[in-house]
């Protein structure tokens, strides 16, 4: 130890005591006076209490260098994990659609007049054969009247020509009349006789505008505001109201070329070949409409302009819930991955869009693996690539492990299975 002390006081002298030697001429000073002088210089200048310290400083550094005592080791992390497995995974489609009514029914008067009468209630439902609107029957009335005279005019003409060629044909058999007035008279009543019908047709025709005037719904369904106001002229050029059958009620949505091929070649492989498939509706509100829709038309051509064709799904509407030219997604299965690689959602790490799985390899150890994802089913994600069934992944703890760590696996408790729940929306993978 005095050794340490006086190698310590050698090593600190010349900070102290460079002015004092800065102070003498002789700076020729050989290597054991110089020794001497650093010597006699630290005794002179450190107290014992500085001393102390600088001894201190000496043994810290002996000590860092030499080595100290081993730091705490880092716990073990602890996770949990499943295996992945294999699934018949189905393919979703989503798009954008429209409600429209089954039967979306155009209002328009079938004779020319002015408007009495609304009947219905806007926006009420209505019953086919019901009267929604009136126009001014008195015209009408007096057609009908004149039409009826008419008829009965011609009646009486036809009736005279009967009676003139009954008298005539005995008298022309004994010559007391020539054949041709004969056959004039035959004529004439024939004449008579297409008169008649021409005046009943119009009678009926008459009639019919009398009935046209009670304007009535051609089918039953929802009624819509109306159009025109009480005293307005109208003909068959104006448009009234529209009547829509919304129970079923039918959404229009196209799908891309690509999807309809997906779409077809898959039923074409299950050997159906008729129009089928059940879709879900989203309302704007986002919440899932609770009836499931079928597969009601589609379209004969594909829109040269946008590529699309256009499909028809209807949908049960008992409490009226769905009204014509609402908005929604339509949701369709169009295909599946059959003996697809899935695994949870919460087991995939993304690293600025790649995807990474902590995959549980011998002896515990965490191996960081790359793996391409397809499509979302429920809580699982479909892998394309990276990954085998069977294999051991972590789904809890990724934040507190890396590539080559040991860990503590234990089984994660089973998740609900995705078959008794809707399956969330579809996500193409990258």
């Amino acid at each position: 130890m005095p050794l340490l002390v006086r190698d310590a006081a050698a090593w600190f002298h010349p900070i102290a005591s460079t002015p004092q030697l800065g102070q003498a001429d002789d700076r020729e000073m050989n290597a054991s006076t110089r020794k001497g002088g650093i010597r006699a210089s630290l005794a002179g200048s450190c107290s014992p209490g500085e001393g102390a310290r600088i001894l201190a400083l000496v043994l810290l550094g002996f000590a860092t260098a030499c080595g100290g005592p081993d730091l705490p080791k880092k716990p073990t992390p602890e996770v949990l994990t499943t295996t992945s497995r294999t699934a018949d995974v189905p393919i979703y489609g989503e798009w954008v659609g429209t409600t429209q009514g089954l039967v979306n029914a155009q209002i328009r008067p079938k004779v020319q007049g002015y408007l009495l009468r609304q009947v219905y209630q806007n926006g009420a439902s209505v019953t086919e054969g019901e009267t929604l609107f009136e126009i001014d029957p008195r015209e009408f009335k007096a057609q009908v009247e004149s039409a009826q005279g008419e008829v009965g005019r011609a009646q009486a003409a036809l009736d005279r020509s009967n009676q003139n060629v009954a008298r005539y044909r005995p008298l022309a058999k004994r010559g007391a009349v020539s054949r041709r007035e004969l056959e004039d008279t035959i004529q004439e009543a024939k004449a008579n006789e297409a008169t008649l019908e021409s005046a009943q047709a119009n009678l009926e025709q008459a009639k019919l505008n009398l009935g046209w005037t009670q304007i009535r719904a051609p089918i039953s369904g929802l009624a819509g505001i109306a159009v025109a106001q009480i005293g307005d002229l109208v003909g068959p050029q104006n448009l009234l109201t529209t009547v829509s059958t919304i129970d079923p009620i039918k959404v229009d949505f196209p799908i891309s070329e690509q999807q309809y091929l997906t779409w077809r070649r898959r039923q074409i492989e299950d050997g159906d070949a008729e129009l089928n498939g059940v879709a879900q509706l989203t309302l704007s509100d986002g919440s899932v409409y609770p009836s499931l829709g079928r597969f009601y038309a589609l379209a004969r051509e594909v829109d040269p302009e946008t590529g699309t064709i256009l499909v028809e799904a209807s949908f049960p509407n008992k409490e009226g819930l769905l009204r014509p030219g609402q908005y929604g997604r339509v949701r369709v299965q169009i295909d599946r991955i059959s003996d697809a690689t899935v695994v949870p959602q919460r087991a995939l790490k993304d690293l600025q869009g790649q995807y990474q799985v902590a995959v549980v390899g011998k002896d515990d150890v965490i191996e960081m693996r790359n793996v391409e994802v397809g499509p979302t089913f429920g809580p699982d994600w479909v892998i394309r690539s990276g990954l085998e069934p069977g294999e051991t992944i972590v789904v809890q703890g990724l934040q507190r492990i890396r590539g080559g760590v040991k860990v503590i696996a234990r089984p994660a408790p089973s998740p609900t299975p995705a078959g008794e729940r809707a399956p969330s929306a579809p996500r193409t993978g990258r």
